[in-house]
């Protein structure tokens, strides 16, 4: 006889999330018991979430969590097939809770994540449930947590899309201010996409190829140039600051010292020429910095100053130690579908 009733049907909904064509075809296999209709529901989710995992999951959204006293701050990405499932409050929801259960149990990577347990079961098989549920593939992609025993920590999510955390060091009086600050300074990197927080963390090898790839760009402007006839663009000797020895900077000091007095510039304002074209320089020599180092970067909420100026404008006790960006699906290959060859193929059987 078949079990499953309105009432049986609404209350197996509500244990389990699941459809309710689902919940009635449980019931009705299950004579209306809702113990077995449950077991029966698990059991037929986790071989539909078999069937999704082996689709690729790209969209999704990125959720960041940071506890009451802000010296804890956690990052996730989970991934899901299409946006129109990343924008669902189921979705939104498990998201949050996911990014709850790693800051807690300190997981760094999916495989470790899915041996934890959470309520009552191992994590791998919750979320089979969850994408039985949702009726797409859910990957709990990257994690992080960040820490401090003597600082804050604060970060910012755009549109579910790109997700900063940042953590400083700073003086107990400037707590308060250091987190706003934090907040700002993440969002300006949300947009300006650093990769490093000082330039003095920049890679050698990466500093040599982009030292020419930067080079030869100017050079085939100058080409350009020529030919329109406009003046030409300076051809740096250096990307970065990391690249400027007191050595470097007293040489090129000699050289433009050398060029004022051949044009008959007096001794006595050579110097204060001096400033300013050593500052000028400096600047055409560093321009991987602004790039790539978040300190150096012109910050996007007051252009007037730098990213490390505006840190010390709020307390020169602050420093930024450590720094993290995700960008949405980043790294994924996500596969092309050619719909005109479907419907070709289709067309052809």
């Amino acid at each position: 006889m078949a079990g499953a009733t309105p009432k049986l049907i609404k209350e197996l909904r509500e244990k389990s999330g699941a459809g309710m064509l689902d919940c009635k075809n449980a019931l009705n296999e299950c004579d209306g018991n809702i113990d077995d209709a449950m077991k029966f529901l698990r059991e037929a989710g986790l071989a539909k979430a078999a069937k999704k995992s082996g689709n690729v999951a790209a969209e999704g959204l990125i959720t960041i969590l940071v506890n009451e006293d802000s010296t804890k701050v956690t990052m996730t990405e989970v991934n899901s097939q299409t946006d129109f499932v990343a924008k669902n409050d189921q979705f939104i929801n498990l998201t949050k809770e996911i990014t709850s259960h790693v800051q807690a149990h300190g997981c760094t990577e999916s495989s470790e994540l899915l041996k934890t347990t959470i309520n009552g079961t191992t994590f791998e098989e919750y979320l089979n449930g969850k994408i039985a549920t949702i009726g797409e593939n859910i990957v709990a992609r990257k994690m992080v947590t960040i820490s401090t025993d003597n600082g804050v920590v604060n970060g910012y999510v755009h549109m579910g899309k790109v997700g900063v955390i940042l953590a400083a060091t700073c003086s107990d009086a400037a707590k308060e201010k250091t987190v706003d600050l934090l907040k700002k300074v993440a969002m300006h990197a949300a947009s300006m996409k650093p990769t490093v927080i000082s330039y003095k963390d920049l890679d050698a090898d990466f500093i040599e190829s982009e030292n020419k790839a930067i080079i030869a760009d100017i050079e085939k402007e100058n080409e350009e140039l020529v030919r329109l006839k406009k003046p030409l663009k300076n051809i740096p000797q250096f990307v970065t600051r990391q690249q400027l020895t007191e050595e470097a900077i007293e040489a090129a000091k000699k050289e433009m010292r050398d060029e004022l007095l051949a044009q008959g510039k007096p001794e006595k304002i050579i110097e204060n020429i001096l400033t300013g074209k050593i500052a000028r320089w400096i600047e055409d020599n560093s321009q991987l910095d602004k790039t790539h180092a978040l300190l150096s970067q012109t910050y996007v909420m007051d252009d007037s100053m730098s990213v490390e100026e505006a840190i010390k404008a709020v307390d020169s006790s602050i420093e930024i130690v450590e720094y993290v960006r995700f960008e949405l699906g980043e790294g994924i290959e996500k596969k092309e579908e050619d719909f005109a060859a479907e419907v070709a193929a289709q067309m052809g059987k």
